[in-house]
């Protein structure tokens, strides 16, 4: 989709009252409202797919008013440029995982604390529920707004280009990258790995390079960034269950008249939900793909990773960090940690 300039509000637009139905936006079809998408997968992510939905829903029940512009696989910088964007009000939503709002919302990334969930059960309960609103009003204190549902990046797995991981052991001294976040550095930390936080824009390369020689992320990641040409081994470990926060500007969101927001709103949550089912159906099939390119796969047992997890204190570390009311709320749906 072709970028758009500076949105643009017609006098009195924001005095609209909210609609029950929406039958017809106001009839000033010459008003546009442009926004902007950033985030950092190619069009094929089934992120890209349901967004573009959205926009298209969008567009449609606005009457043309509103236009949501995508802009995939990096084209904006970084996550760490597009959440400074998102922050000043330059870019209108950004879809970070957890881990990158980490520096600025220190509870955001609660959900990826290492081997805590065992199943998408689990993960929606708690998400949908009282861990995901505790994260939301979180969110909302840094002058961003977090829509409802969050999008699926799914369970994290380990890569390696030498051997598989069976056991916390095969993690000793290994070269992993990992998100720009204290948590993932902590966890690889306390499995005795050498953890390097990157930019996922420079993870290929450093694959290449052998800056790294591992990485960890969810399965149609790896296929759709092509990782299967600079990796051999992929362990399922489910380490981490990793999500998109479809987060708003809060300069935008507050500038939107009622009756926009609530059509942006029900696009972008209803497509969230069905990127869910996307990515649950890609999981099935993505590990034949993956097979299929040359990648070996095993399954390692989780018990004695969490085990490794607890004697190094790395539970009750995080437990004091994002605080006894949000790791209550956690083990409400995980059942006890640390």
């Amino acid at each position: 989709m072709t970028p758009i300039g500076r949105r643009t509000f017609i006098a009195g637009a924001a005095a609209a009252a909210p609609l029950l139905a929406f039958p017809a936006i106001r009839a000033h079809a010459a008003s546009r409202i442009s926004l902007k998408y950033g985030n950092n997968l190619p069009l094929s992510h089934p992120l890209n797919v349901r967004s573009h939905e959205a926009a298209e829903r969008i567009k449609k029940e606005t009457n043309g008013e509103v236009e949501l512009n995508i802009f995939p696989n990096n084209q904006l910088g970084g996550d760490t440029d597009m959440l400074s964007q998102v922050r000043s009000g330059a870019l209108d939503f950004f879809t970070p995982s957890a881990l990158v709002l980490a520096t600025l919302v220190p509870v955001a990334p609660i959900n990826a604390v290492g081997f805590a969930f065992a199943n998408y059960e689990q993960v929606w309960a708690a998400m949908d529920g009282e861990l995901g609103a505790f994260v939301a009003a979180a969110i909302e204190k840094v002058g961003l707004h977090l829509l409802e549902k969050i999008w699926d990046n799914g369970f994290r797995q380990i890569t390696t280009s030498s051997k598989p991981v069976n056991t916390p052991a095969d993690l000793a001294g290994i070269k992993i990258r990992v998100p720009v976040s204290p948590l993932g550095i902590s966890l690889f930390q306390s499995l005795a790995a050498s953890p390097t936080s990157l930019q996922f824009s420079e993870v290929y390369t450093a694959l290449q390079t052998h800056v790294v020689d591992a990485q960890e992320n969810p399965l149609p990641i790896i296929q759709t960034a092509k990782l299967y040409e600079v990796q051999k081994y992929v362990s399922l470990t489910n380490h981490i269950w990793d999500g998109f926060l479809f987060v708003a500007s809060g300069k935008t969101w507050k500038r939107l008249p009622d009756d926009i927001r609530t059509i942006v709103a029900r696009a972008i949550n209803e497509s969230g939900v069905q990127q869910r089912q996307d990515i649950a159906k890609l999981n099935q099939s993505v590990q034949t793909d993956l097979q299929g390119l040359g990648m070996v796969f095993n399954k390692p047992e989780p018990q004695a990773f969490r085990d490794t997890l607890r004697k190094a204190g790395f539970y009750a570390q995080w437990k004091e960090k994002f605080g006894a009311e949000a790791w209550t709320l956690l083990e409400k749906y995980v059942g006890q940690l640390a």
